[in-house]
This record gives C-alpha cells, sequence and structure tokens, in this order.
C-alpha cells in the first residue's frame, strides 16, 4: 500500500512531529513497507486459530511467598544522612 506524501505529512502532524522533505520521503517508504507486510498478513486463513496473548508454552516462574527476615527500622535507618521520628526524613519535592 503506497502511502502519499501528503498522507505522511499528515501522520507526522498528528503526532507533533516535524520532518524534513527528505525525512518524509524515507517514512513514506519505510511506512509503506510495513503496511504492505499488514496486506501480506490480512490474505492468511486463519480462523482455525484460537485467540491467544502468548504464543509459547512458556508460564510465569513465580516463587512462593515466604516470610524472611528483615531489617528492624533501626537497622534500615543506620546508614540514613536524615531520619526523624523512625523514618527516613527527604527534602521536599513540592511546595506547598
Amino acid at each position: 500500500m503506497a502511502l502519499t506524501t501528503e498522507q505522511v505529512a499528515h501522520v507526522a502532524h498528528l503526532a507533533r512531529l516535524r520532518l524534513a522533505p527528505e525525512e518524509l520521503e524515507t517514512m513514506r517508504a519505510q511506512l509503506s513497507a510495513i503496511l504492505d507486510h499488514f496486506e501480506m498478513l490480512q490474505e492468511l486463513d486463519v480462523r482455525d486459530v484460537p485467540p491467544t496473548a502468548q504464543v509459547t508454552d512458556m508460564l510465569n516462574m513465580l516463587r512462593e511467598d515466604a516470610l524472611r527476615p528483615s531489617l528492624t527500622p533501626e537497622q534500615a535507618l543506620q546508614n540514613a544522612p536524615d531520619q526523624q521520628d523512625g523514618m527516613f526524613r527527604v527534602r521536599a519535592l513540592f511546595d506547598e
């Protein structure tokens, strides 16, 4: 599907992209090639292919949740450059 330079310029405008004339031509050729690939995919018969979110049989490998020892508040704060009332103290990011 061959796109026109005007179509590519319109898409670039919608995407808030400023493209030089030579970039428009490069994008026109590349986007046209991508659309050609999609046209080829449209020709495939996928009626018997079930919808899927993942094409491999891999599963997420998650560990079991288990309680483990953690730092005490004192240990967590021992290297803190600034602390107050058992908490880390950091510089304010927003003015009120």
